[in-house]
Parts: structure tokens; C-alpha cells; sequence
């Protein structure tokens, strides 16, 4: 007999549903232990009469419910509208389109998936990838098939070739601030850096890219550059490191053409799939602990979900763990199989950088 979770104490569904609670119940078991969600969630079948932020009203076809769209989103609500093969979230003012597998069970599964923390967009992902009777079947549950994964509407066409490769263990990977620092790390022996140059007049902006670009080629160093991608190409540099919002607005298609390597931000597995659309070279996953680096659009993922990501993507595309990364977690870090690890202030604040940089090399060995 499946084993059970009961998920006490809040609706799960609009109007309540006991055959959807248990069967929700049933997968919720078999997903395993994770921090409690921070939004109880409601996945409303009818229309409630006042929507509210925790709920996700599921429609058949938006328009025919016309100006109440409007309303459930003025008042906090979720949308998904649901029919054979595609499903598209409006959330927050965004749009999450996916195409692929609905399953009999695909709304339980959803559930499930943000009763383990995941936002809207992620557990959707998951309730697509999910298969009726998984929950039945032997060994781990969770996803971990990318051929059952939905696919990403909507988005740019991707280059005609996938991105030049890079190496599958990248290993340590310094997220270093000006050129100063790129020729100190690559000095030390470490083989890929990234310069991420928040602030500078185009003119020194040029100047350090190539720095950095002729340190990597002194050095036999792979050197990626952040954000500045049409400075990288004509400094020649090996690669390029971008956010989610810069595919669309970034030229992919001289990128590739250069050469040039790509990395692609992602912060869980709406984004993944949106990266893989584009064949990076690798795929940076984070943030996995709290970062003061820079500003982050969503929580601490964790080492629970970097494990499942790695599991996921492993094999397919070279994986970057980022965000938070020391010393002392480093380790913890790279028992999750990812075979790269971005670190920032565990090198730029170490009180003796190349003895840091030393430290951190022998967890990779």
C-alpha cells in the first residue's frame, strides 16, 4: 500500500476535494523531507468569490472568463490556464509558458510540489514531468528524467549551433572584480575565472576585459566575462557569463558564431529549462546560500535541491554551483555530484588570497 502524507491544517483545493487531497497526499509522501512552504497555497478548480495571494485559479481558456482575469490578479491570485499538452501560469505580471505531458494526476502533483517550497512556476515544471503511478513505483519518485520534462514556449529562437563546449569539471571558479584580481587567481594556477565588472567608463571597461582576456591566454586560464558580451567578442575572450533576462535582449547568435563560450544563470527549473533551450555551454545553479554579492530575485535554493538539479542536468550540460559558496561548505557543496563551484568573497576578502585559493583547490582533488 502507497504510503501517505497528511497535509493538515489549510485547504489544498478549491472547492475542497477529497479523491484530489488524497491523491495529493499519496505523491506528497514519496517526494521525501523539505523546509516547510512559505505561501499555503490553493489551487482553486472554480473560482473563489474573493481571490487571494495563496491562490492559483485553474481555467480552461482565458478568455472566456474576460475581466475576472484582471481581478484575480489585482487581488493577488495565480492563473493557469490548462488544456491538452500546454500550460501557461500569469503570476506576479510574468508569463510562464510550458508545453508538454498533463497527466491525469498533473494537479495533485502540483499540490505536492509547492508543499515541498517549490514557487508556482518550478512545481508546475515538476507537476508536468510527473507520470500517473510514479508515486507507486519503486526507489526515488522525484523527477529526474529530462526527456519527460516540459518544454519552454515562447522563447528566441536559439543559435543554429549549440555554444562551443567547455570542460564538463570546470572546478574552482572565482567570480573575481577587476583585472588586478584575474591576474593574481590565474597566477595562483587556478584554470577558470569570471570578471564581473559592476562599475566602470566604457573606455576602462575595455581595457580590463582585455587584461583579463591576456591573463587567461598567459596563463592557460579559460577567462569568462559578465554581462559585457559584444566587449568579450572583440577582445576575443573565451567566454561569456549571463543572467536569464540577458537571452533576450543579448546577441546569442554572434556569440556563437565567435566562438565564444556561454553560461546562463538559472535559479531553479523553470530557468534550467529555459537555458538548456539556448545549448550553453554550462549552467550556473543558485543561489545555493545567502549571498550579499549581489541582489537575488529568489530564496536560498539549498543543497537538498542542488542535488536533485545535478541529478537532473548531470551528463547534459557542465553544472556551476553558485551563491554563498566558502570554505567550510565547499565540501558539503561538491558531495552533491556538481563538479564546479563559483566562490567570490572566499577569495577576494581571504586575508591571504593565494592560500585560500590553495585550500579551496584541495576539496576538487
Amino acid at each position: 500500500m502507497t504510503e501517505t502524507l497528511k497535509l493538515a491544517g489549510r485547504d489544498l483545493f478549491w472547492p475542497p476535494a477529497d479523491e484530489l487531497t488524497e491523491a495529493a497526499e499519496r505523491i506528497r509522501a514519496r517526494l521525501g523531507d523539505w523546509p516547510p512552504t512559505h505561501v499555503d497555497w490553493r489551487i482553486c478548480l472554480t473560482a473563489p468569490d474573493v481571490a487571494n495571494g495563496g491562490d492559483l485559479i485553474v481555467v480552461a481558456d482565458l478568455q472566456q472568463h474576460g475581466e475576472q482575469i484582471a481581478r484575480w490578479m489585482t487581488q493577488g491570485a495565480g492563473v493557469i490556464e490548462a488544456v491538452a499538452g500546454r500550460a501557461v501560469l500569469h503570476l506576479g505580471g510574468v508569463r510562464y509558458q510550458l508545453e508538454g505531458h498533463l497527466a491525469e494526476d498533473w494537479i495533485p502533483a502540483l499540490a505536492a510540489f509547492l508543499d515541498c517550497g517549490f514557487d508556482p512556476h518550478d512545481a508546475l515544471v515538476l507537476a508536468l514531468a510527473w507520470r500517473d503511478g510514479d508515486e507507486a513505483k519503486s526507489g526515488d519518485a522525484w523527477p529526474c528524467d529530462l526527456s519527460r520534462f516540459p518544454r519552454v514556449a515562447g522563447l528566441p529562437d536559439a543559435p543554429a549551433q549549440p555554444f562551443a563546449a567547455c570542460p564538463d569539471a570546470l572546478g574552482l571558479y572565482p567570480v573575481l572584480p577587476t583585472a588586478e584580481w584575474v591576474e593574481r587567481v590565474v597566477g595562483f594556477g587556478v584554470k577558470t575565472v569570471q570578471l564581473r565588472r559592476k562599475t566602470a567608463e566604457p573606455d576602462e571597461l575595455k581595457k580590463e576585459i582585455a587584461r583579463s582576456v591576456a591573463a587567461g591566454r598567459e596563463h592557460d586560464a579559460q577567462v569568462f566575462i559578465n554581462d559585457h558580451w559584444q566587449a568579450a567578442i572583440d577582445a576575443g575572450a573565451y567566454g561569456v557569463h549571463l543572467g536569464q533576462e540577458d537571452v533576450h535582449t543579448a546577441d546569442l547568435h554572434a556569440l556563437a558564431a565567435a566562438g565564444v563560450r556561454l553560461g546562463l544563470s538559472t535559479h531553479g527549473y523553470y530557468e534550467m529549462l529555459t537555458a538548456l533551450h539556448f545549448r550553453p555551454s554550462y549552467i550556473a545553479l543558485g543561489a545555493v546560500f545567502p549571498t550579499t554579492t549581489k541582489a537575488m530575485p529568489t530564496a536560498p535554493q539549498g543543497l537538498a535541491r542542488l542535488a536533485r538539479y545535478v541529478k537532473l542536468l548531470d551528463g547534459v550540460v557542465p553544472l556551476v554551483a553558485i551563491g554563498g559558496i566558502s570554505g567550510d561548505v565547499l565540501p558539503q557543496v561538491l558531495s552533491t555530484g556538481v563538479k564546479s563551484a563559483a566562490v567570490v568573497r572566499a577569495v577576494t576578502e581571504a586575508a591571504d588570497a593565494a592560500a585560500a585559493v590553495a585550500s579551496l583547490q584541495q576539496a576538487f582533488a
